[in-house]
């Protein structure tokens, strides 16, 4: 049995391009007391901790935890607090290259992998108005870095180097080999 560790709709619809089998069970962790020496280090923490936390509730089964972060000039711009958080975000964003990083982790009865994909972005200039007349949807609120690639914001998305879906919030790729490479070496 798998188990997703988040309650994010888009991480469920990815997870589901894998496998249809899984189960949803989410973390209690406090992400703020979690640390890491630099944006990509901290997706990785959270994602290991969301994992953990959920594996050590469920002995034998097969958890899967993530976390997304985004980071601009070295700062980790995580889910906007309130519409100004979104705005500060979003208006340093504006015309800038960005990274997204997403810390995956597995865990099942002890045995954990761990992994961090990390993705290039480019944002064109935002215009004010269409800036304001965002930030006046639900979209930016629930997501790192204040915007949702499959949403509006692919309007401002000139270039992405890596892989979309990480900006989504799940690598399917990777967690696909990482799924496969856990089960491989289970065999054993």
């Amino acid at each position: 049995m798998l188990i997703l560790a988040s309650a994010s709709p888009r991480r469920q619809e990815l997870l589901g391009m894998i496998t249809r089998d899984f189960t949803i069970k989410v973390s209690q962790v406090d992400e703020s007391a979690i640390t890491a020496p630099n944006p990509a280090a901290l997706a990785q923490a959270l994602g290991r901790e969301k994992c953990l936390a959920v594996s050590w509730e469920n002995p034998g089964a097969l958890v899967l935890g993530c976390d997304t972060v985004v980071e601009f000039q070295g700062q980790v711009f995580g889910k906007p607090r309130d519409k100004e958080d979104a705005r500060r975000m979003l208006t340093a964003l504006s015309g800038q290259t960005h990274l997204v990083h997403t810390g995956v982790c597995l865990a099942r009865d002890g045995r954990i992998l761990s992994r961090v994909e990390t993705s290039q972005v480019d944002f064109l200039p935002i215009e004010g108005e269409d800036l304001e007349a965002y930030l006046d949807t639900p979209e930016p609120y629930d997501k790192a870095g204040g915007y949702a690639i499959q949403g509006h914001a692919a309007l401002w998305c000139s270039a992405i180097r890596g892989t979309y879906f990480n900006i989504m919030g799940l690598p399917v790729c990777l967690v696909g080999q990482m799924l496969k490479h856990f089960e491989e070496e289970a065999a054993f």
